[in-house]
């Protein structure tokens, strides 16, 4: 049967084991070694919506596992004319071995995932943000040696994709979540739910002051998502006491590590102060995509 990744909670059997093939693969590499599990697979990725780190980690990734992958812009296939997302799933389905889509909306993504009969991974749609979550907690392993325990503040934009796949993604991995933004920002009630149901600290707040008390991992994220450009000024003062500067770093763990999933926007969600300080591995992280969803297409390739 095949599996897709559109949601945590898909792989919230195997998270862990996801994230530790990532570290073991990366280290392969690293050491020169030959990770080519995908040979002769080709990766179909649809993108209805623009992006660096997506584009070049998929299509590097796959290259590194021996496959070959192919990008569709929404202006390069005929799902950009009309054509609907079943047959669109249907055809693909029948050249590809596996497909990835950056869609505009979930229902889109259920949709592709429904009709395709290979694994759909989500390279972000309006609801989750599923493969950078894998990645931002492969970094946080990395860097803490362990999940399990440790506490994650997210500052800024709560009710986006990374903020709702955050709060699954800790509570899959034991990891104690806080959410800080302002009242209208607040995650949608089905993921706070969702994530209520695993053993963790979970807390949703406004209150920015000493927020960062305790905090092992300080996350953002851009204020203004692709799609909310026409909020824009409206976000900008809703979000400006919401900025992780200097300050609110030095609250938390003298160790604790700073991650932004990039773009950033210096002097809004983060200072550059912060993003390119000693606490921070946004770098470190940005390469992580690349592996997160290496071992995410080996598993689901299975």
């Amino acid at each position: 049967m095949k599996r897709d990744l559109i949601s945590m909670l898909d792989v919230k059997d195997d998270l862990e084991k996801i994230i530790n093939l990532a570290i073991k693969l990366k280290g392969k590499a690293k050491n020169g070694e030959s990770i080519e599990l995908l040979k002769g697979k080709t990766l179909g990725m649809i993108f209805e919506k623009s992006s660096t780190r997506t584009r070049v980690s998929f299509e590097v990734g796959m290259t590194k596992l021996g496959g070959h992958a192919i990008f569709l812009s929404k202006n390069d296939i005929q799902l950009g004319r009309g054509e609907t997302i079943e047959d669109t799933a249907l055809v693909l389905s029948r050249y590809c071995d596996i497909l990835m889509f950056r869609a505009m909306s979930n229902e889109s993504m259920k949709d592709l995932a429904k009709f395709s009969t290979v694994p759909v991974i989500s390279g972000l749609d309006d609801k989750e943000h599923p493969c950078q979550i894998v990645t931002d907690l492969m970094s946080i392993k990395e860097h803490k040696g362990k999940l399990k325990g440790l506490n994650l503040v997210y500052i800024g934009d709560g009710g986006n994709n990374m903020a709702h796949s955050y709060l699954l993604g800790c509570a899959i991995v034991g990891m104690n979540v806080k959410i800080v933004a302002p009242k209208n920002y607040w995650p949608d009630d089905y993921f706070v739910k969702e994530a209520k149901k695993f053993d963790i600290k979970l807390d949703v707040t406004d209150v920015v002051d000493n927020c960062t008390t305790n905090a092992d991992v300080v996350a953002t994220d851009t204020w203004v998502s692709m799609g909310d450009e026409k909020e824009k000024e409206k976000r900008l003062r809703d979000f400006q006491s919401f900025t992780v500067n200097g300050s609110l770093m030095s609250l938390a763990k003298k160790d604790a590590i700073f991650l932004h999933c990039l773009p950033a926007y210096y002097g809004y969600e983060v200072t550059k102060e912060v993003a390119h300080g000693k606490q921070s591995v946004i770098f470190d992280e940005a390469e992580n995509r690349l592996w997160a969803q290496i071992a995410i297409m080996v598993t689901l390739c299975k």
